[in-house]
């Protein structure tokens, strides 16, 4: 079986010293396991996607920002029969936050949210009011990596408005109350590869930023969590990540309860790299899954 773990384009979005490449760790590993896998970037137009019968998405980082064509391979993809991991319904499901809403529905605790859509003309300070808060994040709805992410107060928020109006012209955006155990406890992320739980660790940004990523000098935590907190995170997987090959569900604690941010099911970083056993564990699931 030739397999491709797929990767994007790098244009130095990310800086090599704070994001750790584990594609390579990764891709060695599988090697060293007898798998025929190598490095592949989806938008390669020279790659012959039939030459493949497994795609593994890994680290298509840039795709939000090409989100029309990363659908229209998705779709040749389908056409040509390639398994991909995660599942194609499932990843385009995934592209646009406004998922929230259905595991929403579905009766899991999200954090509490407001869908823009694109050219509506809104004036965020009515936003503290609505979500009953004095700070605000704000972010499109396809989007990584704190893309065009805001965080509002009262302070800025004449600015950020001057600065969404133009944006929202393009695309919808999503707006929710700033939690701030994000600040004072960290991002938990929990990993799980083909539903089972393998690690978690908190995510705690630089003194004076809100972002949690280690782009941005974001700090990571390996923990321990107990079970209760495991089958917490371990219901969003089971409901919406049915046959994936991994699955990290972030979201963060609020009077002890869990509140889910996003569930992450295209290009998470996976922290292989915080236990030697994270990279057995997701070629055993990988081998179920094949």
């Amino acid at each position: 079986m030739n397999i491709s773990l797929v990767t994007y384009h790098d244009q130095g979005a990310y800086d090599s010293q704070t994001v750790e490449t584990e594609d390579e760790r990764l891709l060695v590993f599988l090697q060293a396991k007898g798998l025929n896998i190598e490095l592949v970037i989806w938008n390669d137009p020279l790659i012959n996607w039939e030459n493949y019968q497994l795609a593994i998405l890994k680290s298509p980082w840039d795709y939000f920002d090409l989100i029309d064509d990363f659908h229209t391979w998705l779709d040749q993809l389908e056409k040509k029969g390639v398994k991909l991991l995660n599942p194609i319904d499932i990843v385009r499901w995934n592209t646009d936050k406004q998922y929230l809403k259905e595991i929403e529905n579905a009766g899991l605790p999200i954090t509490p949210c407001v869908f823009v859509n694109k050219e509506v003309k809104i004036n965020l300070e009515d936003f503290f009011g609505i979500l009953n808060t004095d700070r605000l994040i704000v972010k499109p709805c396809v989007s990584g990596g704190a893309k065009n992410t805001f965080s509002v107060t009262v302070d800025n928020v004449k600015e950020i408005n001057k600065e969404l109006h133009h944006l929202i012209q393009k695309e919808n955006f999503i707006i929710q109350p700033f939690l701030k155990e994000i600040i004072e406890n960290g991002e938990w992320s929990f990993i799980f590869f083909n539903g089972v739980y393998s690690h978690s660790l908190i995510k705690k940004a630089k003194a004076g930023d809100f972002r949690v990523q280690p782009a941005h000098g974001g700090s990571v935590h390996p923990q321990n969590p107990n079970q209760e907190m495991i089958d917490t995170a371990s219901k969003y997987v089971k409901l919406f990540a049915k046959n994936c090959l991994y699955a990290r569900v972030d979201g963060t604690f609020v009077n002890d309860k869990f509140l889910l941010m996003e569930l992450e099911l295209i290009e998470p970083f996976l922290f292989l790299n915080t236990d030697l056993q994270n990279y057995d564990r997701y070629y055993n699931a990988l081998k179920e899954l094949i």
